[in-house]
């Protein structure tokens, strides 16, 4: 029986410190999954990026508000994002659908029904699933909170086994990670309280963060689904978490039953 799989990964993770697309590491990750494919892991991916990535296509000479900044940029860099993950995955023969999404599309009833039966017959026919929010239409109360949020939502409606949220740091840490007595929390037990230990500040280039992961950890593990947290820029690390997990840092939370 095939591991179903849900891999979130952050823009941080996607883009280098100039704010571009990073390609090397995102052939990287694609390379990961499709070796997680051919180890019989099914496969959902939620992927931020289409903001940064439409931000280095087009230089507006005036100035835009944060809501048109946000249509305008993601329109343009979905696209692009995309284009690469189609690319990158033909190599492996394996077929991509996207699927834009929004909040409302979440509330129980039929967009819902619709939404889980589109990417369960993706997953039935080898098509491995892109999600992201379909930020030209999501503004203000319409918007997750960031794709940590999507990412968990979709774990949920698609009875994932395991979330991975992929940041630019291994995890949590007891105290601030640039402290040099700083410990990794490797293992969360269902009820355990972290949030003393979470720091409040935002990605650089995404709307999420630590405390925005271990948000969605806690409601997805009330759920029964194994949550981890790891860096998604360390080499291979997809594959590592499967095959020597106890070696990889990472932090795990363990689902309720």
């Amino acid at each position: 029986m095939k591991h179903r799989l849900v891999i979130k990964i952050g823009s941080n993770v996607l883009t280098r410190a100039d704010g571009k697309l990073d390609v090397t590491r995102m052939s990287a990750l694609v390379d990961q999954i499709a070796w997680l494919r051919q180890h019989e892991y099914e496969v959902i991916v939620v992927s931020s990026g289409a903001v940064a990535c439409g931000r280095r296509e087009l230089k507006v000479e005036h100035e835009l508000d944060s809501v048109e900044q946000r249509q305008l940029y993601s329109a343009l860099g979905q696209v692009k994002l995309v284009g690469l993950y189609y690319d990158l995955f033909r190599e492996f023969h394996i077929h991509v659908g996207q699927v834009l999404t929004m909040k409302e599309n979440f509330e129980p009833g039929e967009q819902y029904e619709n939404q889980r039966a589109c990417m369960k017959v993706m997953l039935e026919n080898g098509v491995l699933p892109i999600v992201n929010e379909n930020d030209t239409v999501s503004v203000t109360e319409l918007m997750f909170t960031d794709n940590d949020e999507l990412s968990g939502l979709i774990a949920k409606m698609m009875e994932a086994d395991t979330l991975i949220l992929l940041s630019n740091i291994d995890g949590i840490y007891d105290r601030h990670p640039d402290d040099p007595a700083a410990k990794l929390i490797s293992e969360v037990a269902p009820g355990r309280d972290l949030s003393e230990y979470i720091q409040p500040e935002k990605s650089a280039f995404g709307r999420g963060g630590m405390h925005s992961k271990y948000t969605t950890a806690q409601k997805v593990q009330q759920a029964g689904i194994r949550v981890i947290i790891a860096n998604g820029e360390r080499e291979n690390i997809l594959i590592d978490l499967i095959e020597r997990q106890n070696e990889t840092p990472h932090t795990a939370f363990t689902p309720c039953n």
